[in-house]
């Protein structure tokens, strides 16, 4: 009977752990993917590109489904503060080389890739988008108004947009929204809107991803998404907003969608843990 007992107390802690509401384990990822930044699914492949953030080498993981890493490519560039990915419809990799916590790097970029080159492992060419932000004027501004991080890229029709995240206290939750063409060049990237979430830390927009439909832009926090719809043109910020919470505050860096109605979530590893995969399922 104890034996029994302590079983089930056991897949208690291990259910209680692992599932937070709709938040759903997928795998333990390697620890090659201890700082997991950015993930991207690769529909025509069926596996998630995945890189590391700050202070690790410049490389490329190919992971499966369920979190085995099948590839790993190094790349001829540095990684100064890799933040997220992107995919074109042209079969092209965006990496968002744009982290920017004290707000005082000129050189933001955004790395653009061809998956073909990078499955094949051989001349891996990487052409680079340089950017600046047209209203920083100091580098780095005063502590009010170091709204110039940013953690999030998608890609919509010909454009690449650049969602940032706020190092302000009392204004963690505020992102804006700027675009630049997906094109080789330097560029003043545009600004179209911004919008204001939540005002605790862990309301800071770390990761974007964009559905398969283009109809929902998802923005990810610790502890939630942001899921908007209805939207007009590329404001993405004017339709409707809805949240999804977890349950769970974490360090969750990366987000894509694995269908119309699914994402795949990934977690950095903490003192004690490995990194993880979910699957989050966004319901009516």
């Amino acid at each position: 009977m104890k034996k029994l007992l302590f079983l089930l107390l056991t897949i208690l802690l291990i259910t209680s752990c692992t599932n937070y509401g709709q938040l759903k384990l997928v795998s333990y990822l390697s620890g090659d993917l201890k700082e997991v930044s950015g993930v991207e699914n690769s529909n025509d492949l069926n596996v998630l590109w995945m890189h590391n953030d700050s202070g690790n080498a410049a490389e490329l993981f190919k992971v499966s489904t369920q979190g085995e890493i099948l590839q790993k490519r190094v790349l001829a560039v540095k990684n100064h503060d890799w933040e997220d990915l992107t995919f074109d419809d042209d079969g092209n990799i965006y990496i968002a080389d744009f982290g920017n916590n004290n707000n005082k790097r000129k050189n933001l970029v955004i790395l653009k890739i061809k998956e073909e080159d990078l499955v094949n492992g051989e001349n891996i060419e990487v052409e680079k988008i340089k950017f600046s932000y047209p209203n920083q004027t100091n580098f780095p501004p005063k502590k009010k108004d170091r709204f110039f991080d940013a953690e999030s890229l998608i890609y919509k029709d010909g454009f690449l947009y650049i969602f940032t995240k706020s190092r302000v206290k009392n204004k963690y939750g505020k992102t804006m929204l700027y675009k630049v063409p997906a094109t080789k060049g330097e560029y003043t990237a545009k600004y179209i809107a911004e919008y204001a979430n939540c005002d605790d830390v862990h309301c800071a927009i770390t990761a974007a991803t964009i559905s398969p439909d283009k109809q929902k832009v998802v923005l990810l926090t610790h502890q939630s998404v942001l899921v908007f719809t209805n939207f007009n043109g590329d404001d993405f910020f004017s339709g409707d907003v809805k949240e999804h919470t977890f349950n769970h505050i974490s360090q969750k860096e990366g987000v894509t969608f694995k269908d119309e109605r699914t994402l795949y979530i990934t977690e950095e590893a903490d003192k004690i843990g490995s990194s993880k995969l979910y699957e989050f399922v966004l319901k009516d």
